[in-house]
């Protein structure tokens, strides 16, 4: 059986890239570190690491196994803070990521909430893309993934559970008048990063032109700013104006392009208290 404290080592290592800073966060010295790693290839017969200049790499193998154990060790911790939940609501942790425009409107309610209803409960929180939050959540890092998806978004993997928040539209950002994308189709775009853009192209796309993206910034305050100044169009979530609205800007409701807000989670039913009651703060918050 593969021992748990060499798996942590591992995902250290894995995590840094480095034995000195895998020593460091788990409190150890380099040698302790490098035994660990010994005796963990031993016991699995394969090799896990290789020399690469004067550090270490893993094989492929050894990365194989580095996820595994991400997996195992985040379910692992993530068993005894719901073992620490079922003592009651008065100890324990959840923990919560989610996309910056649910953070900066949604959550901030929904947290003070559960931490006025429960203010000994630990509750943690991460700014981060769903992709990234989900990969969290099957990982047992976290405990509740807010994340949106689209109609023609793909499915979750297997074992996530989806609990719906709310359905949040899209608005069209201008400084004149024309409450559709036709309308502003000789206008420079203000789009997200390649990976975060992609909604934008297929609403140009469907009203048959291509979009010319002369700025590009996640940062949903940033987006407005360029629009408010008077030099470009762009798309933005509902949730992102409740958080600010920036004056000067003509928002317009683009009908059939709204995405859909859910709270994720890991697992069979029941939910443990802690996540359970972080998951009725959110909705109360989105209602």
């Amino acid at each position: 059986m593969l021992d748990v404290t060499r798996l942590r080592v591992l995902d250290a290592l894995a995590r840094h890239g480095s034995v000195t800073a895998a020593a460091r966060e788990l409190h150890y010295t380099q040698p302790t570190v490098s035994h660990h790693l010994a005796r963990l290839e031993a016991e699995t017969g394969a090799q896990l690491l290789q020399r690469a200049g004067r550090g270490v790499r893993l094989t492929e193998a050894g990365r194989m196994l580095a996820d595994r154990a991400a997996e195992i060790i985040g379910r692992l911790d993530a068993a005894d803070a719901e073992l620490a939940a079922h003592v009651g609501l008065a100890a324990g942790r959840v923990r919560l990521a989610g996309f910056s425009s649910a953070i900066g409107s949604l959550v901030p309610r929904a947290v003070a909430a559960l931490a006025s209803r429960h203010p000994n409960l630990e509750i943690s929180l991460v700014d981060t893309h769903p992709p990234e939050a989900l990969d969290l959540l099957r990982a047992g890092r976290i405990d509740v993934a807010i994340i949106f998806r689209y109609d023609e978004t793909e499915p979750e993997p297997e074992g996530i559970r989806l609990h719906h928040l709310l359905d949040d539209p899209v608005y069209l950002l201008s400084t004149r008048r024309g409450r559709d994308l036709a309308t502003h189709r000789d206008a420079t775009w203000i789009a997200g990063c390649e990976r975060c853009r992609s909604h934008l192209v297929s609403l140009c796309g469907e009203a048959g032109f291509q979009p010319r993206i002369g700025y590009s910034s996640d940062d949903m305050v940033v987006m407005q700013a360029l629009v408010a100044a008077g030099l470009g169009a762009t798309i933005i979530p509902g949730l992102a104006l409740r958080a600010i609205r920036l004056k000067g800007i003509v928002a317009s409701e683009l009908s059939g392009a709204g995405r859909h807000v859910y709270a994720a989670t890991y697992g069979e039913p029941p939910d443990p208290p802690a996540t359970a009651a972080l998951l009725a703060a959110l909705a109360e918050a989105a209602a």
